[in-house]
């Protein structure tokens, strides 16, 4: 086509829509703001014009009181413009999944009669973009009766499956403007942490989908070392082009659509929009393709990290209401925790603040509040979370769950959730948690030591790690149970281990030694841990070995930290009890360099030690 298309007034293409008409408008920063304003202007023309769209950045004006009689707002996602329409009931909110919006249009579940949009100029060919967003506005385009195209000269020509014809629109409005910008969050300390936390999860060559907010963006700052990460998500952030800009994103290893940064729309600054505009690496598509979770779960290692109002003790996971309240919406959350929970190595990522409301409430709650609607089912959980933790629920049992979730809410709430926990018979009875200073988890003894060629994590223990220590203390051969326990005992029960999890940080250690190369649950290969003495600078000390990792100098390696951490406290030395036939456990103290003073009772050693 090489004929000037034909321009019209806003006021003459909007003068078609009738009474009762259902008006989608275009999403986020594509909000055709030139023409909301108009809508509004005339409002008078019009009578019950429902008005549709997900979340847009521009004023709403169409939800004030004053056009309650001329329009109703139908909301695919809650936002702070409509919030408050909503809540008041003078708009209405449509839980969908947004892979799904797109086949409402196009079965005539929501018949429209006409869509308000935003486009690039034409190019020759009469060709024109949907720009910083395509999403459900191209499924909106061809299935509405009229279409009314803002032709905006500010709007980047974006690549994908984000182009309308002019033949297939019915009056074309040129105005100019500059296009809504969103700026980025800028993170808090709380979040960094949450950052931190989350950021070891992300693998080279990980496929990410992210989220916007301050969780996002801080996480994104900490995957500078990474390589060739791929893109496959909802909304292309400032951050994530900082990232293709810096040759961290790359999408050489993507499994679809290699070479490709897809999304389905853009929220930024100009410095996005320009970088964007004609440029090749960046697709825009359909939330109908971009959202679908079997297209998500063809990207190996498929990395979703969304955020969440509430996650209560069983996984359940809340994201759209604040208990009737609705917040937000479905959005893509479940879309994308779902597709990466099918995805080869995929993982799905809750990152949350253990707190809201200024420290005031728990986000991390027995049960969700009443009301409120999960999102996201405890099936689909994989990690959650906060700035205290990592709590992975995947085939974990309820007990297993809450206990996970427990260690990592704030310390001020952890009492509370036990207590609760216990009371709707969650986990164990007898069930022991350590609150206060002590029981902060201290991730700064966390770290991978090489031994023999082969890397071990050494971290201290949590309170979640009663299943790790059975199975430790049921791999033992009756000879290392008995050295070690210097007892014939052959049971571990729970409330037995509850003695050893249970560390209380300030006045005693515990190392466990994790072998990160075994596939499945986590295997810890030895333990090792110190109790100081009441009253004394000293600690009583003891390790334990998986009998099949004896002998290759994990014990002496625990030793060496956990003297070291004992310097840290302030401590002068350990204590241990040996038999005396323990030639093995001897020799790895004698190796040490300890001043040692040894006695011998009853056909064992009791041994003094002091640092150097």
């Amino acid at each position: 086509m090489n004929e000037e298309p034909d321009y019209v007034e806003a006021e003459n293409a909007l003068k078609n829509i009738g009474r009762g008409d259902r008006v989608f408008l275009g999403s986020g920063a594509a909000e055709p703001q030139y023409l909301t304003k108009k809508l509004t202007e005339l409002a008078d023309q019009f009578h019950d014009t429902e008005i549709f769209h997900i979340q847009t950045l521009g004023v709403a004006p169409y939800t004030e009181e004053k056009f309650e009689d001329r329009f109703r707002h139908n909301a695919f996602f809650v936002d702070d413009n409509t919030r408050a329409a909503v809540a008041e009931g003078r708009a209405d909110y449509t839980p969908i999944f947004m892979r799904n919006i797109p086949k409402l249009f196009r079965n005539g579940r929501i018949p429209l009669d006409a869509s308000l949009v935003q486009v690039s100029p034409p190019d020759r060919h009469g060709w024109m973009s949907l720009g910083i967003a395509v999403d459900i506005i191209k499924s909106a385009v061809q299935n509405s009766k009229m279409v009314i195209a803002q032709v905006n000269p500010k709007m980047p020509r974006v690549h994908g499956d984000s182009f309308i014809n002019v033949d297939d629109v019915d009056y074309l409005v040129e105005h100019e403007e500059e296009l809504l910008e969103f700026d980025p969050i800028v993170p808090t300390e709380k979040a960094e942490k949450i950052a931190k936390n989350v950021s070891p999860l992300i693998e080279d060559g990980s496929t990410l989908q992210v989220g916007y907010g301050e969780i996002p963006n801080a996480l994104l700052s900490h995957l500078e070392e990474e390589e060739d990460l791929g893109v496959h998500t909802e909304m292309l952030s400032e951050d994530l082009a900082g990232l293709i800009k810096d040759g961290i994103i790359t999408n050489k290893k993507k499994s679809i659509n290699p070479g490709k940064n897809i999304a389905s729309f853009l929220m930024g600054t100009k410095d996005l929009y320009d970088f964007v505009d004609d440029n090749p690496e960046i697709e825009l598509h359909p939330t109908d393709y971009t959202n679908d979770p079997f297209t998500i779960a063809k990207n190996y290692k498929m990395t979703s990290i969304n955020t969440a109002l509430q996650v209560d003790l069983t996984g359940q996971v809340c994201a759209d209401s604040l208990g009737y309240s609705f917040y937000s919406g479905i959005g893509g959350h479940a879309d994308f925790m779902r597709g990466a929970g099918y995805a080869e190595d995929g993982k799905s990522i809750i990152a949350l603040s253990s707190t809201a409301q200024d420290g005031e409430v728990s986000r991390i709650v027995p049960s969700l509040n009443e009301g409120a609607g999960v999102v996201t089912t405890r099936g689909d959980v994989e990690y959650v979370i906060t700035e205290y933790g990592v709590a992975f629920l995947k085939g974990k049992n309820i007990r297993q769950r809450a206990m996970e979730l427990i260690n990592i809410a704030h310390p001020k709430f952890r009492e509370e959730l036990l207590k609760e926990a216990k009371d709707h018979n969650l986990v164990y009875k007898e069930q022991m948690l350590v609150v206060g200073e002590g029981g902060r988890y201290p991730d700064e003894y966390e770290d991978y030591k090489e031994i023999e060629g082969k890397e071990y994590l050494f971290r201290p223990m949590k309170p979640t790690d009663d299943e790790l220590l059975k199975d430790l203390f049921y791999s033992l051969s009756d000879e290392s149970r008995y050295k070690r326990f210097m007892s014939a005992r052959k049971d571990m029960p729970h409330d037995r281990r509850q003695e050893f999890i249970q560390i209380n940080y300030k006045k005693e250690m515990a190392i466990v030694v994790i072998d990160p190369e075994v596939e499945g649950p986590d295997r810890m290969v030895g333990v090792g841990d110190y109790r100081i003495k009441k009253g004394q600078n000293v600690a009583e000390v003891s390790l334990m070995i998986r009998d099949e990792y004896q002998g290759q100098g994990i014990g002496t390696r625990l030793l060496e930290y956990l003297t070291m951490i004992a310097q840290d406290h302030g401590l002068y030395g350990f204590t241990a009890e040996v038999l005396a036939d323990n030639r093995k456990m001897l020799g790895v103290f004698e190796k040490m360099g300890y001043d040692i003073e040894k006695e011998r009772k009853y056909g064992e050693y009791e041994l003094k030690m002091r640092f150097r």
